[in-house]
C-alpha cells in the first residue's frame, strides 16, 4: 500500500484510534475544511403546528412582508413619508418578533442576534430618514445639517 492511499483526504478527519478502557479519545475541535450540511437557523421552526396550513405557519415573516409590500404600495401611490415609515416600523416588528418569538419560520435568517441587530439597525435608519426627508422635516438633527453640508454640498 502506498503513503498516499493510506492518507486521509485533505479536509478529512483521520481514523480515531482504538477505544480501549482508560484510554481517552480526542478529536479535533477545527471545523472541517469541507462541510457536508447545514444547521438551521435558531429558532427557524415553523410558528404554527405542522397541521395548520402553509401561510399560518409562517405568519412572522407574512407580516413582516406584507407590511413592506403595503408602504412599498404607500411610496407609489405619492405618500412619501408614510410609506417608508411603515417599511421601516415593518422592519422594527420583524426584530420585535425575533426577540419574543421562540419559532419564527423563514424570518430566522442568522442567529437570533445577528437577525434581531440587522431588523432594528435597518427599520431604525428607514423610519430616522425618512422623517428627515425634504421638504418640511419632521424631524431635525442639528448635527447631521453639518455633515451632509461638509460632505455633500
Amino acid at each position: 500500500m502506498t503513503a498516499e492511499a493510506s492518507e486521509p483526504a485533505a479536509g478529512e478527519q483521520p481514523p480515531a484510534p482504538p477505544a480501549g478502557p482508560g484510554r481517552f479519545i480526542r478529536r479535533s475541535r477545527r471545523f472541517p475544511l469541507i462541510t457536508r450540511d447545514t444547521a438551521r437557523p435558531e429558532g427557524g421552526g415553523r410558528a404554527a403546528p405542522g397541521a395548520a396550513p402553509a401561510p399560518a405557519r409562517q405568519w412572522p415573516l407574512l407580516a413582516v412582508m406584507g407590511g413592506v409590500g403595503l408602504g412599498l404600495l404607500i411610496v407609489a401611490l405619492d405618500a412619501f413619508r408614510a410609506g417608508t415609515v411603515l417599511i421601516g416600523l415593518s422592519l422594527l416588528a420583524g426584530a420585535f418578533f425575533r426577540w419574543a418569538l421562540p419559532e419564527v419560520g423563514m424570518l430566522a435568517v442568522r442567529s437570533r442576534f445577528t437577525d434581531m441587530l440587522t431588523y432594528g439597525l435597518l427599520g431604525a435608519a428607514i423610519v430616522l430618514l425618512s422623517l428627515m426627508a425634504q421638504p418640511d422635516p419632521w424631524v431635525s438633527i442639528p448635527f447631521l445639517d453639518d455633515v451632509v453640508h461638509f460632505t455633500v454640498r
